[in-house]
């Protein structure tokens, strides 16, 4: 028997999970979960590195009381943000966090003053997004904030919290490459980009590999929370590219779609895709397992349904009470979930109906109405990128594996499949957190390859299918 600890950090919640395996599967026990709060503060919108690290310390201190026999740990979280550290290894304020519209009209402002966007796009095969790492560390210099001018190193937040744990400084490839910052044929840090916000690449750790030990916890840390020098693993950093790994596919011909906050629907390519056309439909090529490429478009997710719940009162608790509520609507309007329009409005409800009013469609006006909306314009929102990756790429799109927590909701899975015409099969709900173990795994000595670990994960989840039931839907969403 084998314990590792996966410590899974979204963008509203973290958790960790305590994972065994018997030789043959994993079995997953939630451990701790606890808030990521968005901190207002000065103006700006930040993470709170200091409570997700006491968090994580708190997880340690669990697993000595119950004298659990721990092989190692391994951290993912969200990628683009980071934390600055001075030259004696202290942390210089907290990390920006991502949704601040500090970056709002970033891109442009980059692309004329020292790069334009389709030799961007060549150099890193990354979608255009105002809070990629390079138009945030521009931003930053622009406004000559003081914490980037200190900084002796930049780490992304699983390699912050894995210095925090250990005194080691890396630069993880997969959270690494959400960056913009990464050429995308060497799956190196680009010198040129790095001199455009003032930086070099010794501001950086030495890139490493998911399935790397980093080091053991500090003395201090061993200290503190009862336990000896456990070995903390690099896994996939990168929450979207851990999920990925945990797909339970028994061959390639697969996309997959990591539902949560945001919806990550794309397949794995041997090598970067960067044309014209994934230029233009604004697709990205970031790291993953083995030298694979994560070819993907990010989809507005359940953000959307998030932000509208904390406007409605007398509305279930229940998240699949909730979610079924869209059975009681016939509402038929569409919006198109990656409009600007619900990037960070101050009412997302007020945003849904200016949108389908400015496009000639009815208002929604019940809960369920909305969530309807929602659900229906997500699945033909998938439908859509569906066409485009296999335009796109070599993969024959046989079937759909949605993972993450979202694949428990029966509406939205039931919609994308009738949208797509394709087989959903929903599962593993905990992907991440069984990604981030089975990296650990593999650096323990126990499988080697992605497929033994895909097969590992077929034997550890247990996943619903939900084919289509009636003709594909052939709606486009409203632009």
């Amino acid at each position: 028997m084998k314990n590792f600890l996966a410590v899974d950090l979204g963008a509203t919640s973290g958790r960790t999970v305590l994972a065994t395996y018997d030789g043959e599967r994993v079995t997953m026990q939630l451990w701790t979960r606890f808030e990521n709060p968005q901190i207002p503060m000065t103006g700006h919108i930040f993470w709170d590195i200091s409570h997700l690290y006491n968090e994580i310390l708190k997880a340690l201190k669990k697993v000595a009381d119950e004298g659990v026999a721990l092989d190692s740990i391994g951290i993912d979280t969200w990628g683009c943000d980071f934390a600055f550290f001075g030259k004696h290894g202290q942390l210089l304020g907290q990390p920006f966090c991502y949704r601040d519209p500090y970056t709002d009209g970033a891109v442009k402002k980059f692309c004329r003053m020292h790069m334009n966007a389709d030799a961007l796009y060549e150099k890193t095969g990354i979608q255009f997004m105002p809070f990629n790492s390079l138009f945030q560390l521009d931003t930053l210099r622009r406004e000559r904030i003081s914490a980037l001018g200190a900084s002796d190193k930049v780490m992304f937040i699983p390699d912050a919290l894995t210095y925090l744990l250990t005194g080691k400084i890396i630069c993880e490839y997969t959270v690494a490459s959400t960056s913009q910052l990464l050429d995308a044929r060497t799956g190196q840090l680009d010198e040129r980009l790095l001199r455009f916000v003032g930086l070099t690449p010794k501001h950086f750790g030495p890139m490493t590999q998911p399935g790397t030990v980093v080091g053991t916890l500090t003395e201090q840390v061993q200290r503190h929370v009862g336990l000896g020098a456990i070995p903390v693993v690099a896994v996939a950093g990168h929450d979207t590219a851990s999920a990925v790994v945990s797909v339970p596919a028994k061959n390639a011909n697969f996309a997959y779609l990591s539902c949560g906050t945001w919806s990550l629907l794309g397949v794995e390519s041997p090598e970067p895709i960067i044309n014209k056309q994934s230029r233009e439909q604004n697709f990205t090529n970031e790291g993953g397992l083995d030298g694979t490429i994560r070819f993907l478009k990010n989809v507005n997710g359940m953000w959307l349904l998030e932000c509208c719940k904390k406007e409605w009162k007398d509305v279930p608790e229940d998240p699949s009470e909730l979610n079924a509520l869209c059975e009681k609507s016939k509402y038929d309007g569409l919006i198109n979930p990656d409009a600007e329009d619900f990037a960070h409005p101050q009412s997302m409800t007020q945003a849904i109906v200016d949108y389908c009013r400015n496009a000639g469609q009815p208002e929604p006006k019940t809960p369920a109405d909305f969530i309807r909306c929602i659900f229906r314009s997500l699945a033909v929102r998938y439908n859509e990128v569906i066409e485009q990756l296999r335009q796109m790429s070599k993969v024959q799109i046989d079937c759909i594996h949605a993972i993450g927590g979202a694949s428990l909701n029966k509406h939205l899975m039931q919609m994308t499949a009738d949208a797509t015409g394709l087989p959903v099969i929903a599962g593993p709900t905990e992907g991440t957190a069984l990604g981030n173990a089975l990296v650990q795994l593999r650096a323990s000595g126990d499988v080697q390859t992605l497929t033994e670990m895909r097969a590992v994960s077929a034997l550890s989840v247990e996943t619903k299918t939900y084919k289509p039931t009636q003709t594909k839907t052939k709606t486009k969403t409203k632009k």
